[in-house]
């Protein structure tokens, strides 16, 4: 069975679209022209990026990774001896407006230390090495070489040793606060001269930065 398909010429109506149709689309040369005369595109928003460690309009900013009970010396730190870590820190150490505090310890520890120092950001861990794992994950995990040009250590563990050596590496200023006689030796050939005492006379202070709050 055949099939016939239906067919008519095209109206003169239809013509005349169809001519002007073709007069307005260009030519592959006359397209090319036309592109060339464009302006430059300009370069995204998105595409410019801040300098490493900081963001634009901010200061520069620094984290503090403390570990109380080895600064102090004891897992079950009584109220007066906080609040004379915290009154040396401030003096010894320092604060910045816009730093960040990350504090890690034990579930006990945390009873005494967490009502005294109110502010900070807590990470509580118990067991073996629980606060110092805890301050390794946010090293690890929270691109802190990206948004922090200085980053404090409070803590004289050797575990710390190939954290703070990775991020001197990768661009960021490492500052080790430690106790002296607790400070791993090859912690303190990382961090250099960037060692503070926390238990010498405030006098002797070399911080990171020399304007200094107090925390207390």
């Amino acid at each position: 069975m055949s099939h016939r398909i239906a067919s008519r010429a095209a109206s003169p109506a239809e013509d005349a679209t169809w001519q002007a149709a073709a007069a307005r689309t260009p030519t592959a040369r006359e397209a090319a022209a036309r592109e060339a005369a464009l302006p430059a595109a300009r370069p995204r928003v998105s595409a410019i990026r801040p300098a490493r460690g900081s963001q634009p309009g901010y200061p520069p900013r620094t984290i503090h990774l403390l570990d109380p009970e080895n600064l102090i010396g004891t897992a079950s730190p009584h109220v007066s001896e906080v609040q004379d870590l915290m009154a040396r820190y401030a003096r010894r150490v320092g604060f910045g407006p816009m730093d960040q505090i990350v504090i890690a310890c034990s579930h006990r520890a945390f009873k005494t230390i967490g009502f005294c120092w109110c502010g900070p950001q807590y990470l509580v861990r118990s067991g073996p090495d629980g606060a110092d794992r805890e301050l390794l994950r946010v090293i690890r995990y929270e691109r802190l070489v990206s948004r922090f040009p200085d980053v404090v250590i409070g803590s004289g563990d050797g575990v710390f040793t190939e954290a703070a050596s990775g991020l001197a590496a990768d661009g960021s200023r490492v500052t080790i606060v430690s106790r002296r006689g607790h400070l791993a030796r090859a912690l303190a050939l990382v961090a250099g001269r960037r060692v503070i005492y926390i238990d010498l006379p405030s006098d002797n202070a070399a911080g990171p930065r020399n304007h200094c709050i107090d925390a207390a």
